[in-house]
């Protein structure tokens, strides 16, 4: 028998990593060399891991420079129309190796390592997670830079340089426990300050009305330092810039104020002003009214206007004139995308800018605003909408509270007359809520200040249109857009899922990494016997790789065999996690009653962080650890069922667990989950999907054919019917005898024995005021899990409905999004072309 392929051996063979060239595995050895010698100050006998990490870090990021200085030189010359994606959250993940997937180096890299005596992935493994956001619209934010540089775009990210991002969770006796994410203890390799760029940002202070307009005075500063990040496009040889800020206090701060003896506490006081950019507020789907996160969102909008206008004014466009003065071009020349309403103070910055320091008119002002802008809504929750106090703004920016006065003044205006004497209609439309305190409601402002609002699924834009924004819809339905949101198949797949990529390149050839479309001709192999070995071969080689880093890390033995379940994503009621927990105590206790039972056996793996200040999520994440402390532990049980808690799930542990899922858990309250995009890495990586008609699920059904995923549960209508008529939970409490059972035993202290009322307060919740109706969903929940049960044991069949998955995934690719985003918002062509390689001539 031949003797098993390493794991260098084997990802040498994977042709989508690159060639490995023999003189550019020598050209890397060398840099490497020189960059562990010039770079890091180290000899190679003293050198630690780490600085072998740097060392590679530093060798591909040179293989950047050359194509980020020709991309931006390409814009300037060509000066297409820019768009600017403002975001409070970036969620990356890691660089190395999606930079090393999109420059086609991975296996020369590899290959280099080895004849230096150092493994590839061991050095990945140093690389911190930039954890800028905290969950989806954070990560969208990421695949949609990726797809952007992909699709050739003039576009920049724009956002905050938290120093501390998502906190890591711990698991201590259960519960979680919140650490510091000091991501940037070891340096940053990947990014390069630039302090010449550096802009002011003004809070505070007072307006005056003088002959030369209107002022905005004895401000206080506070200075807004710009890093620059690459980001590669998939081998176009395009190289754009995300920049974020950095929060500095100027030199003079609280200096001037300090003639004596206040000079150290003058010094220490700096840090108020630096405190900007310290940390990412950690709630996901969750408004929280606090000044230094309204300060954020101010901060990151001021310096990015500031930004835009400096590169519009100063871009070559075909003409002598130096400068380009006219800003009634902008809207020819900006696109200003708002991640959600969190940079909404865009609307009145620009305002600001264009009325007080360009001196254009208001109307002329209103105009060039309108037109440049455009929103993403990506929630209908009400908790999730942003609502500002008026006395904050008051005090924090005064100027933008009277700009959104006159704002929503005209705004009301047309309102009248277009409907005379509907007063309700005016309440409702306002962008100021009056109540005991006066509120301003930035979705309103964001409605009103852009030319196009979108939501980010089909369900979710239609939700919009009828129910939350109904009254906006009727006065300017054009708006009103959907833009289903995607993922990058280069790190969704590509990248964390190396060996379905290449069976698949093997099929139809490697062009569906750009163009995902073409999965759909693997429907021509749905009855291949190879391909569906080919696909089952590779599932089952992920979770035997994903068992051994549990095993590592959990000390549990898993069963390689089971069903990977697996619900990944924010703990939040709406997720119903509790739903999850449910079955697995309903499976448990019919595993109990029937040990001889062949039942197919499942591991189930639920994973997430639950925002600090979140009581129930909390409790939720201590019920799950509990559950699984009993199961674990039975032996009457063994291995046909485990559950364990995926603790600290982030960007870089999804890369392994979902590749290795055979089941995906989309199970949100239809109407709650505005999109997900889980649910589409999943499906990439050939896992089935057990799911709500809720978010993109509706349009994955539609995709792969509804018979191929497996949907239960309400539909929107059903709730609202039930909504209506009221949803009397202890009604199904009484009626279904298993799920009474699984509900006496959270609350008898079966699964928490010290504790006896650990769990009291799920439990009140679940019976007496659950918004969000899981034992309405319980028991067709239960019968779809047989359903997959019993399809788990038939491997071909299911193989089957996998690859009816795959190959019907190419509408979710973000690069599609970004297409649509590209022609029918921002007025730009996307274009698959490639631009000349920095050692090409020009």
């Amino acid at each position: 028998m031949p003797k098993p392929l390493t794991d260098q051996e084997k990802r040498k063979q994977i042709s989508v990593r690159g060639l490995a060239g023999v003189e550019n595995v020598a050209d890397l050895k060398t840099n490497f060399n020189r960059h562990l010698h010039f770079t890091l100050v180290k000899d190679r006998n003293v050198s630690t891991k780490r600085d072998y990490y740097f060392a590679l870090a530093h060798t591909v990021r040179d293989h950047l420079v050359g194509r980020w200085i020709r991309t931006q030189q390409h814009y300037y010359e060509t000066d297409p129309k820019r768009v600017y994606y403002l975001s409070l959250e970036f969620y990356m993940g890691r660089t190395l190796q999606n930079t090393m997937v999109n420059l086609a180096l991975e296996n020369a890299c590899d290959e280099a390592l080895y004849q230096l005596g150092l493994d590839m992935e061991e050095l990945q493994d140093i690389e911190e997670d930039a954890g800028l956001g905290n969950g989806g619209l954070g990560r969208l934010a990421a695949c949609f830079l990726d797809s952007m540089a992909s699709l050739g775009l003039a576009a920049y990210g724009y956002g905050i340089r938290y120093e501390f991002g998502i906190f890591n969770q711990k698991i201590v006796n259960g519960w979680q426990i919140e650490e510091a994410d000091d991501w940037l203890r070891y340096g940053n390799p990947w990014e390069k300050a630039r302090p010449e760029y550096m802009r002011p940002v003004h809070f505070y202070g007072r307006v005056e009305h003088t002959a030369d307009g209107v002022k905005w005075v004895d401000t206080q500063v506070v200075l807004a330092l710009p890093y620059d990040t690459p980001v590669p496009g998939y081998r176009n040889n395009i190289v754009n810039t995300m920049r974020l800020w950095s929060a500095k206090a100027p030199c003079e701060f609280n200096l001037k104020d300090f003639n004596v003896g206040g000079y150290i506490q003058a010094v220490l006081d700096r840090n108020l002003a630096e405190n900007i950019s310290r940390v990412l507020y950690p709630n996901d789907n969750f408004f929280e009214g606090k000044e230094l996160r309204l300060k954020q969102e101010y901060f990151v909008v001021a310096a990015t206007l500031q930004d835009i206008i400096r590169r519009f004014k100063a871009s070559k466009f075909g003409s002598t004139e130096v400068v380009r003065m006219d800003l009634t071009k902008l809207p020819d020349k900006v696109a200003i995308q708002l991640n959600d309403t969190h940079p909404a103070l865009a609307i009145p910055e620009l305002m600001r800018i264009l009325v007080d320091e360009e001196k254009l008119t208001w109307e002329a002002a209103w105009d060039i605003t309108v037109r440049t802008c455009a929103y993403t809504n990506h929630t209908v929750l009400p908790e999730a909408l942003e609502r500002w106090p008026v006395d904050l703004f008051q005090n924090l920016l005064p100027r933008h509270l009277q700009i959104i006065y006159e704002i929503n003044r005209r705004h009301l205006e047309r309102i009248s007359s277009l409907y005379p004497d509907d007063h309700d209609r005016l309440r409702r439309m306002s962008l100021i809520e009056e109540g005991e305190q006066k509120k301003i409601n930035m979705a309103h402002l964001c409605i009103v200040g852009s030319h196009a609002v979108n939501g980010v699924a089909r369900i979710h834009s239609d939700i919009i249109k009828n129910t939350v924004f109904k009254d906006f819809y009727d006065m300017d339905p054009q708006k009103f857009q959907n833009k289903t949101n995607g993922i990058t198949p280069r790190r969704w797949l590509v990248m964390c899922n190396p060996g379905l990529a290449e069976v698949i390149a093997e099929r139809i050839g490697e062009d569906y990494i750009r163009d995902l479309g073409q999965l759909k001709k693997l429907l021509k192999f749905v009855d291949d016997d190879a391909f569906i070995r080919d696909v089952a071969k590779i599932k089952q080689e992920n979770k035997m790789k994903f068992a051994v880093h549990l095993e590592e890390h959990y000390k549990v033995k898993i069963n390689p065999n089971s069903m990977f379940d697996i619900q990944v994503k924010r703990i939040h009621e709406y997720k119903r996690q509790l739903l999850n927990c449910l079955h697995i105590i309903t499976f448990y206790n019919r595993i109990k009653k029937e040990p001889n039972k062949s039942w197919t056996p499942r591991t189930i793996m639920i994973g997430g962080k639950a925002a600090p200040g979140y009581h129930m999520a909390k409790s939720i994440i201590r019920l799950i650890t509990a559950i699984g402390e009993v199961v674990n532990n039975d032996p009457v049980v063994g291995d046909r069922l485990k559950v364990i808690f995926l603790e600290n799930y982030r960007v870089t542990l999804a890369e392994k667990a979902i590749p290795a899922a055979d089941l995906s858990e989309q199970i949100s309250t239809a109407g709650t989950e505005a999109s997900g995009t889980g649910n589409m890495k999943f499906m990439l990586n050939g896992a089935l999907t057990i799911g709500t008609m809720d978010g993109a699920n509706v349009e994955m059904a539609e995709e792969a054919g509804e018979e191929n995923l497996f949907i239960f549960g309400m539909r929107v209508d059903d709730v609202e019917a039930m909504d209506k008529k009221g949803y009397d939970a202890v009604e199904y409490y009484n009626r279904i005898p298993e799920l009474k059972q699984a509900m006496d035993q959270i609350s008898g202290g079966f699964f928490s024995p010290s504790q006896p009322d650990l769990f009291k307060d799920i439990v009140n919740m679940l019976m007496h005021h659950d918004r969000f109706k899981v034992f309405a969903d319980y028991e067709e929940y239960i019968k779809c899990q047989e359903k997959v049960s019993a399809l788990y044991k038939n491997p071909k069949e299911w193989t089957k409905k996998v690859i009816h998955n795959i190959g019907g995934c190419g509408k979710f690719s973000s690069d599609r999004t970004i297409s649509q985003y590209a022609r029918e918002i921002w007025g730009v062509e996307p274009s698959l072309e490639k631009i000349a390689a920095p050692d090409d001539p020009r």
